[in-house]
């Protein structure tokens, strides 16, 4: 048994580590994807006034905070009984969506784009942000820094900051917008539209136009057949913020449909002793282990899934695109887990769309922006969608309001399963018994999980920005045969 090993894993948010096992044939036998750290937040949550946990919540990664500081800012609602006014639930919307415009901006440009505008085979030295600036001109990439530039600035103006954001109290929100700063939301929104509209463009021309990337996304080592989760709002169609969650099977037929406060009747977490991240499964199904298909109790949660769940979008462009993807594609669901980029572009268009239509919503400027809170009910769950999968934050408190217990089931968690047979089945369709094993086909195989913009912080970060890669080939005794290394 020859073990390769892939660590760390790049491009994404936080630390992994991929180790393929080799049977004696020379073929992959398994493939385990690992979180080797502890996150440990819902412990360090316990004992806290419950009203500052949507503060603290944005420390779990500097990627998605905004997504922890919603679902937590809807908990603390619930915790304390209360709805917040029109005006404040637009808002906090408002500022969601600049979320996902700079969140799919920085993913499609900076994490996945280097595999197809540069090349899955490319020099490393060049298979990264500056390889695609140079490939697609650097007026572009300057556009790219300018248009994530301007969606930070809305997520700084509504939340306070970019990052370490403090928008959201049980209730509403702080602060409020004037006229003068709904018209400048207005003028980037719609900057915002054109840039999502090039964005796809490009992917259509770059992608679509390569024959080879569409075989590999279609007929390469990069599908799995589960089922679909998302948050649908009355229409069934696909909303980050509110609704219910929708589950769809392989075939897309709806399984279940059911309100976030009830998602323990249907969502359990299984453990493995191998990795500190846990597997999601729905409850109803049971866990049948790591295989894929209609008997699996493993589902998708990604912006493809969302797109599978739904019956559509609720912007026009966004439909539009959702119907022409899904036409390409052989109809819906698609399992093409490389096909997980465009619709995350579906998804862009979509959040500039909607951007603009609550910045010229007359209720934006409104000025009753919290309901009081009056009691204390002592137990709180709110569920959105975070980019990279279904988001929820579940508080229990005492009667104080003192936070005793929390549970978080974040974007990636709900995709760990899937990441690991993802991973598992790049391996097997690359790794050949007598075929070098060489840079690109370790890359193509970070390529299978990368599609799901994978975020695992609190983990290792490398301080000098700089991740090193060492892969060792180990005979049955152990001992290493061949290293490769990554400096």
């Amino acid at each position: 048994m020859k073990t390769i090993q892939i660590d760390p894993v790049t491009r994404l948010e936080g630390h992994g580590k991929i180790e393929i096992f080799l049977n004696d044939d020379g073929d992959v036998e398994n493939a385990y994807f690992q979180v080797p750290e502890l996150r440990g937040f819902e412990k360090f949550c316990e004992g806290r006034p419950a009203e500052e946990l949507s503060s603290i919540v944005t420390k779990i990664c500097g990627v998605c905070p905004g997504c922890h500081h919603m679902a937590s800012g809807k908990a603390l609602d619930a915790v304390f009984g209360v709805t917040p006014p029109p005006t404040a639930l637009k808002l906090r919307e408002l500022f969601y969506m600049a979320h996902f415009i700079h969140s799919h901006i920085a993913h499609f440009y900076a994490l996945a784009a280097p595999d197809f505008v540069v090349g899955p085979e490319a020099n490393p030295s060049e298979r990264n942000i500056l390889g695609v600036i140079n490939k697609v001109g650097i007026q572009i990439g300057t556009e790219v820094i300018k248009q994530r530039r301007l969606a930070q600035e809305i997520q700084a103006l509504l939340g306070g900051h970019q990052t370490h954001v403090v928008m959201n109290i049980p209730g509403g929100v702080k602060k409020g917008l004037t006229e003068e700063q709904r018209d400048d939301i207005v003028k980037k929104a719609e900057g915002f539209v054109e840039f999502s509209k090039f964005t796809m463009q490009l992917f259509k021309d770059v992608v679509l136009g390569n024959k080879n990337y569409v075989d590999l996304i279609l007929h390469g080592p990069y599908s799995l057949k589960l089922h679909s989760m998302g948050l649908v709002d009355e229409k069934n169609h696909v909303n980050f913020y509110d609704g219910k969650v929708r589950v769809v099977d392989t075939v897309g037929k709806e399984l279940y449909k059911y309100a976030p406060h009830d998602y323990l009747d249907y969502i359990e977490e299984h453990v493995e002793p191998w990795t500190y991240l846990k597997f999601p499964f729905l409850k109803k199904i049971g866990w049948k282990g790591f295989i894929d298909g209609q008997e699996s109790g493993l589902y998708h949660a990604t912006p493809l899934s969302r797109l599978n769940a739904a019956d559509g979008m609720a912007t026009p462009i966004a439909q539009q695109e959702y119907e022409f993807m899904f036409k390409t594609l052989g109809g819906k669901p698609v399992h093409a887990t490389l096909a997980m980029h465009w619709a995350r572009l579906v998804e862009l268009i979509y959040s500039a769309e909607h951007c603009l239509e609550l910045a010229k919503d007359p209720d934006i400027t409104g000025k009753v922006l919290r309901t009081p809170i009056e009691k204390i009910v002592g137990e709180g769950i709110g569920t959105v969608e975070a980019q990279r999968g279904t988001l929820t934050h579940h508080y229990w408190t005492d009667d104080k309001g003192m936070v005793r217990k929390v549970n978080l089931i974040v974007g990636t968690t709900n995709n760990h399963g899937p990441i690991c047979m993802s991973i598992k089945k790049a391996a097997q369709g690359i790794i050949k018994k007598g075929e070098e094993i060489t840079e690109s086909s370790l890359n193509k195989i970070e390529m299978a999980f990368r599609a799901y913009d994978p975020c695992f912080s609190c983990a290792t970060h490398s301080l000098p920005g700089q991740m090193r890669f060492i892969l060792n080939i180990h005979d049955r005794q152990g001992n290493v045969i061949r290293s490769i290394k990554r400096d």
